[in-house]
Protein backbone atom coordinates (compact mmCIF):
# COMPACT_ATOMS: atom_id res chain seq x y z
CA UNK A 1 0.00 0.00 0.00
CA UNK A 2 1.00 3.69 -0.62
CA UNK A 3 0.24 6.95 0.58
CA UNK A 4 -1.22 9.72 -0.13
CA UNK A 5 1.02 11.83 1.60
CA UNK A 6 4.55 10.02 2.15
CA UNK A 7 5.60 12.77 4.69
CA UNK A 8 3.57 12.07 7.57
CA UNK A 9 5.40 8.98 9.36
CA UNK A 10 1.48 7.88 10.92
CA UNK A 11 0.82 6.93 7.17
CA UNK A 12 2.79 3.70 6.94
CA UNK A 13 2.09 2.44 10.58
CA UNK A 14 -1.81 2.86 9.57
CA UNK A 15 -1.17 1.24 6.57
CA UNK A 16 0.73 -1.67 7.68
CA UNK A 17 -2.04 -1.89 10.60
CA UNK A 18 -4.71 -2.86 7.39
CA UNK A 19 -4.81 -6.78 7.07
CA UNK A 20 -5.32 -7.59 3.60
CA UNK A 21 -7.82 -10.55 2.50
CA UNK A 22 -7.57 -12.17 -0.38
CA UNK A 23 -10.55 -13.91 -2.49
CA UNK A 24 -13.26 -12.54 0.39
CA UNK A 25 -15.85 -12.07 -0.12
CA UNK A 26 -15.46 -14.08 -3.48
CA UNK A 27 -12.86 -14.68 -5.46
CA UNK A 28 -10.47 -12.27 -7.31
CA UNK A 29 -11.15 -9.62 -4.35
CA UNK A 30 -8.42 -8.01 -1.76
CA UNK A 31 -11.08 -7.07 0.93
CA UNK A 32 -9.21 -4.40 2.89
CA UNK A 33 -10.13 -4.96 6.59
CA UNK A 34 -9.50 -2.67 9.14
CA UNK A 35 -10.30 -4.54 11.94
CA UNK A 36 -6.92 -4.77 12.25
CA UNK A 37 -6.63 -1.69 12.09
CA UNK A 38 -8.94 -0.85 14.84
CA UNK A 39 -7.03 -3.14 17.37
CA UNK A 40 -3.56 -1.62 17.17
CA UNK A 41 -4.19 1.60 19.67
CA UNK A 42 -1.95 3.57 17.91
CA UNK A 43 -2.37 3.48 14.59
CA UNK A 44 -6.03 3.90 15.13
CA UNK A 45 -5.29 7.08 16.91
CA UNK A 46 -2.90 8.24 14.20
CA UNK A 47 -5.67 7.61 11.68
CA UNK A 48 -8.19 9.71 13.90
CA UNK A 49 -5.78 12.37 14.71
CA UNK A 50 -4.78 12.47 10.84
CA UNK A 51 -8.29 13.63 10.05
CA UNK A 52 -9.10 15.73 12.96
CA UNK A 53 -5.81 17.47 12.39
CA UNK A 54 -7.17 18.19 8.56
CA UNK A 55 -10.73 19.30 9.26
CA UNK A 56 -10.05 20.72 12.73
CA UNK A 57 -10.02 24.79 11.03
CA UNK A 58 -12.33 24.09 7.83
CA UNK A 59 -15.14 25.24 9.91
CA UNK A 60 -17.64 21.97 9.95
CA UNK A 61 -20.70 21.54 11.53
CA UNK A 62 -21.25 18.06 9.77
CA UNK A 63 -19.79 14.80 9.94
CA UNK A 64 -21.91 12.34 7.92
CA UNK A 65 -20.79 8.56 8.53
CA UNK A 66 -22.09 6.28 6.03
CA UNK A 67 -22.82 2.61 7.34
CA UNK A 68 -21.43 0.92 9.70
CA UNK A 69 -17.59 1.64 9.48
CA UNK A 70 -18.06 5.15 8.57
CA UNK A 71 -19.71 4.96 12.10
CA UNK A 72 -16.38 4.24 13.20
CA UNK A 73 -14.57 7.32 12.57
CA UNK A 74 -16.87 10.03 12.40
CA UNK A 75 -18.15 10.31 15.97
CA UNK A 76 -14.24 10.54 17.29
CA UNK A 77 -14.12 13.25 14.21
CA UNK A 78 -17.00 15.05 15.20
CA UNK A 79 -16.59 14.94 18.68
CA UNK A 80 -13.35 16.47 17.92
CA UNK A 81 -13.22 19.13 15.67
CA UNK A 82 -16.84 20.05 17.79
CA UNK A 83 -19.55 19.38 14.76
CA UNK A 84 -22.45 16.93 15.29
CA UNK A 85 -22.51 13.10 14.13
CA UNK A 86 -25.10 12.39 11.52
CA UNK A 87 -25.58 8.56 10.96
CA UNK A 88 -26.21 7.81 7.24
CA UNK A 89 -28.02 4.57 6.81
CA UNK A 90 -29.56 1.42 4.87
CA UNK A 91 -33.00 1.69 4.20
CA UNK A 92 -35.25 0.89 7.24
CA UNK A 93 -32.62 1.29 9.97
CA UNK A 94 -33.63 4.43 11.00
CA UNK A 95 -36.99 5.60 13.37
CA UNK A 96 -38.86 8.55 12.44
CA UNK A 97 -39.00 9.91 8.97
CA UNK A 98 -36.39 10.11 6.59
CA UNK A 99 -35.01 11.24 3.99
CA UNK A 100 -32.97 9.20 0.75
CA UNK A 101 -31.35 8.63 -1.94
CA UNK A 102 -31.14 6.05 -4.86
CA UNK A 103 -27.91 4.85 -6.23
CA UNK A 104 -26.58 2.10 -8.71
CA UNK A 105 -24.94 -1.20 -7.77
CA UNK A 106 -23.02 -3.64 -10.26
CA UNK A 107 -26.61 -5.16 -9.94
CA UNK A 108 -29.60 -3.25 -9.33
CA UNK A 109 -30.31 -0.32 -6.77
CA UNK A 110 -29.68 0.31 -3.09
CA UNK A 111 -30.80 3.36 -0.97
CA UNK A 112 -29.10 5.33 1.87
CA UNK A 113 -31.60 7.61 4.51
CA UNK A 114 -30.92 9.76 7.10
CA UNK A 115 -33.26 11.81 9.15
CA UNK A 116 -35.27 14.69 8.88
CA UNK A 117 -33.95 17.55 9.81
CA UNK A 118 -30.55 16.06 10.86
CA UNK A 119 -29.31 18.80 8.67
CA UNK A 120 -29.48 22.69 7.92
CA UNK A 121 -29.31 24.37 4.64
CA UNK A 122 -25.87 25.86 4.90
CA UNK A 123 -24.58 23.69 6.92
CA UNK A 124 -20.69 22.23 5.79
CA UNK A 125 -20.44 18.51 6.16
CA UNK A 126 -17.51 16.08 5.95
CA UNK A 127 -18.61 13.06 4.90
CA UNK A 128 -16.35 9.70 6.32
CA UNK A 129 -15.89 5.94 5.27
CA UNK A 130 -13.48 3.80 5.67
CA UNK A 131 -13.20 2.90 1.93
CA UNK A 132 -13.65 4.37 -1.23
CA UNK A 133 -13.97 1.95 -4.53
CA UNK A 134 -16.38 2.73 -7.67
CA UNK A 135 -17.58 5.93 -5.16
CA UNK A 136 -21.51 5.18 -5.39
CA UNK A 137 -22.08 5.23 -2.13
CA UNK A 138 -20.33 8.65 -1.57
CA UNK A 139 -22.18 10.32 -4.08
CA UNK A 140 -25.20 9.12 -3.17
CA UNK A 141 -24.11 10.65 0.49
CA UNK A 142 -23.62 14.06 -1.30
CA UNK A 143 -26.31 14.10 -3.44
CA UNK A 144 -28.72 13.33 -0.10
CA UNK A 145 -27.02 16.02 1.72
CA UNK A 146 -26.35 18.78 -1.19
CA UNK A 147 -31.12 17.74 -1.51
CA UNK A 148 -31.45 19.65 1.90
CA UNK A 149 -28.76 22.73 0.96
CA UNK A 150 -25.72 21.32 2.98
CA UNK A 151 -22.35 22.01 1.00
CA UNK A 152 -20.09 19.49 1.13
CA UNK A 153 -16.29 20.44 2.00
CA UNK A 154 -14.86 17.53 1.28
CA UNK A 155 -15.26 13.21 1.58
CA UNK A 156 -12.84 11.19 3.70
CA UNK A 157 -11.83 7.81 3.92
CA UNK A 158 -9.28 5.65 5.28
CA UNK A 159 -8.42 3.78 2.08
CA UNK A 160 -8.83 3.83 -1.54
CA UNK A 161 -9.18 1.89 -4.18
CA UNK A 162 -7.94 3.96 -6.90
CA UNK A 163 -8.15 1.61 -9.41
CA UNK A 164 -12.13 1.65 -9.35
CA UNK A 165 -11.96 5.34 -10.04
CA UNK A 166 -13.93 6.74 -7.61
CA UNK A 167 -12.40 9.90 -7.00
CA UNK A 168 -13.42 10.33 -10.97
CA UNK A 169 -17.36 9.49 -10.00
CA UNK A 170 -17.76 12.07 -7.45
CA UNK A 171 -16.51 14.73 -10.27
CA UNK A 172 -15.96 18.36 -8.11
CA UNK A 173 -16.37 17.16 -4.47
CA UNK A 174 -12.90 16.65 -3.10
CA UNK A 175 -11.72 13.59 -1.40
CA UNK A 176 -8.54 13.15 0.57
CA UNK A 177 -7.80 9.62 1.87
CA UNK A 178 -4.99 8.05 3.92
CA UNK A 179 -3.69 5.19 2.06
CA UNK A 180 -3.85 3.72 -1.28
CA UNK A 181 -4.14 0.14 -2.39
CA UNK A 182 -1.64 -0.78 -4.78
Amino acid sequence: MASQDEQDPRISKISSAIRVIPDFPKPGILFQDITTLLLDTKAFRDTIDLFVERYREKDISVVAGIEARGFIFGPPIALAIGAKFVPMRKPNKLPGEVISEEYSLEYGTDKMEMHVGAVQAGERALIIDDLVATGGTLCAAVRLLERVGVHVVECACVIELPELKGRERLGETPLFVLVSST
